[in-house]
């Protein structure tokens, strides 16, 4: 009796970092989908599609579903970014500036993140999944959590680098090193 509740504890521990983190992607998108109406009233463009793109990140509540609305979210970041790129009085903006860094380090947390949830569903899936403990997980009917499972586009483009259009610079990170640009998705 006593192993079996040692064991549950364990379980519902790991299963509660799992929350944890999921929760902790969730406050990073929202925080950037707080920032994307002062990034669009510096753009002023084809913002208000981009903003509910990102604003839907925010307000999902699995891990895949979480995932989709992230893509879709960098995906009209990119436009937003590329389209204030464009112009060099919007690209000379100190608000834009201020704005970029801030989405760069925002980017930066999403992605640590990210890091941190998928280590703790690694951590809980091997948990339930081990014996004895994955008797004790059938028992009181834990159930397997989804990895945070970046797209097959972003992946490559990760793994092969991508060229910065401001400056040149090739880098794996969605941001440049050199100049802060957001480097789009190819």
């Amino acid at each position: 009796m006593i192993i079996t509740i040692i064991m549950y504890n364990r379980i519902s521990k790991k299963k509660l970092r799992v929350e944890n983190a999921f929760s902790q992607i969730k406050i990073q998108c929202k925080k950037r989908s707080d920032l994307v109406p002062y990034l669009a009233d510096v753009v002023k463009g084809s913002a208000k599609k981009e903003y509910e793109n990102i604003q839907s990140a925010a307000d999902i509540n699995t891990a895949q579903g979480l995932a989709n609305a992230d893509r879709n979210a960098s995906s009209a970041l990119n436009n937003l970014v590329r389209e204030a790129n464009t112009n060099p009085n919007i690209k000379a903006n100190v608000n834009f500036l201020q704005l970029q860094t801030e989405l760069v380090n925002l980017e930066k947390a999403i992605s640590v993140s990210r890091g941190f949830y998928n280590d703790a569903v690694m951590m809980y899936n091997r948990a339930i999944r081990t014996f004895p403990a994955s008797i004790v997980a059938k028992i009181f009917k834990f159930k397997k959590a989804e990895f945070f499972d970046p797209s097959d586009i972003e992946t490559q483009s990760v793994v092969k680098g991508r060229k910065c259009p401001s400056c040149g610079a090739v880098s794996d990170s969605s941001f440049c090193p050199h100049c802060g640009t957001r480097i789009p998705l190819m």
